[in-house]
């Protein structure tokens, strides 16, 4: 689909939607913070990359919005524009992640192409001191989001540290929280790793520097609830707008090129998946003014409170993919698809490095 025409789809779509018996948008329902919302809200992404002239082949891939509806999100579609000779969107063969691919078969003249999404979101809560009533996660699922991978695995440390966590908790709420909690009290946010982090779990344990970022630490509770029998999923994504809650650690301006973000949930028969968010936690306690707070700060002591069973929806989620790999890539796997990728001659480059590999990626609230 041209940008364009996406566009002009987009704009005809009633901002007003509902899922199960939920109000309207702009309902006198709006839902106060911390509680699941009934308000949508619509958003415009656009992602645009620009690579110099050079002889060779060049190849992008570009994360995008979930392609699935959930209870707090809808997509809108996707287009876009460029003069690659190839634009489409895939999917990796093995999870399934869907991301947007480019291909110049010569780039003697500079490569530019332009991704926007449309996406409507309202904020996410389950309450846990209620009785719920969840779909039952299928076989694969189950086995999908129990399983090891190489940067996540399940047994030795991993597991040995979850036993501890979670001892004297009988139930899978009752564990995901202590796992939450030990995360909170133990770890804490680093702000001079890279990006956000690489998510190595076992790396974590086994040197006791319990310091990273969002795809560090809540990798680290996907990592210890697998490990103890509770489905647990990374969900990699990007925040689009300030937040409403009154946090500036967790705001974004228009321009999101370095607003990625990592979350996480875990599966319960009796609520289905619920939203955690210890890493952020972590975040508020380094960054929110004046910054280093303590955990008996009534700011972080909200954030560690709510942010174990709600987001607030001023992000947008991707995928949920670990260890990715690239279809048209001979490279390694990456650990998780959140930032443009890009390669120039089978040269994959640093998506980190605006020198390197130069994108930009803005948001509005449509």
């Amino acid at each position: 689909m041209k940008r364009r025409d996406f566009l002009k789809v987009a704009a005809s779509l009633p901002v007003a939607g509902s899922v199960g018996t939920l109000g309207s948008v702009g309902s006198a329902q709006a839902a106060t913070p911390w509680e699941n919302g009934t308000e949508w809200k619509k958003f415009e992404t656009v992602t645009r990359v620009e690579i110099p002239a050079q002889k060779g082949v060049a190849k992008v891939w570009l994360p995008m919005p979930l392609s699935t509806d959930t209870d707090y999100f809808q997509t809108l579609g996707n287009g876009w524009t460029g003069n690659a000779s190839v634009m489409r969107v895939i999917q990796d063969p093995e999870q399934g992640t869907k991301m947007f691919y480019a291909e110049w078969a010569d780039t003697s003249a500079p490569a530019v192409v332009e991704l926007t999404s449309g996406f409507l979101m309202r904020d996410r809560a389950v309450d846990l001191s209620k009785p719920g009533k969840a779909q039952p996660l299928s076989a694969y699922d189950r086995a999908e989001y129990l399983k090891a991978t190489p940067f996540v695995p399940t047994d030795g440390i991993v597991k040995k540290t979850a036993l501890e966590a979670t001892k004297g908790a009988t139930t899978d709420i009752e564990k995901a929280r202590a796992i939450h909690e030990w995360i909170v009290e133990n770890c804490r946010r680093e702000g001079s790793v890279r990006g956000c982090g690489l998510g190595d779990v076992k790396a974590l344990l086994e040197t006791g520097n319990l310091g990273g970022k969002c795809a560090d630490l809540n990798a680290l509770f996907v990592g210890l609830a697998r490990s103890v029998g509770i489905p647990a999923r990374d969900v990699y994504g990007q925040r689009v707008t300030p937040s409403q809650w009154g946090y500036r650690s967790m705001s974004a301006a228009d321009n999101i090129t370095r607003s990625q973000h990592c979350r996480a949930e875990f599966y319960t028969a009796s609520h289905g998946w619920v939203p955690v968010d210890p890493a952020d936690v972590r975040k508020v306690v380094l960054e929110e003014p004046p910054g280093n707070l303590s955990l008996s700060d009534p700011k972080v002591k909200l954030a560690r409170e709510k942010l174990f069973g709600a987001w607030e929806m001023n992000w947008v989620a991707f995928n949920y993919g670990h260890d990715v790999k690239l279809p048209g890539s001979a490279g390694a796997a990456i650990p998780f698809l959140m930032y443009p990728q890009a390669e120039i001659n089978g040269q994959r480059k640093d998506s980190l490095d605006p020198d390197s590999f130069k994108y930009t990626i803005t948001s509005r609230k449509a």
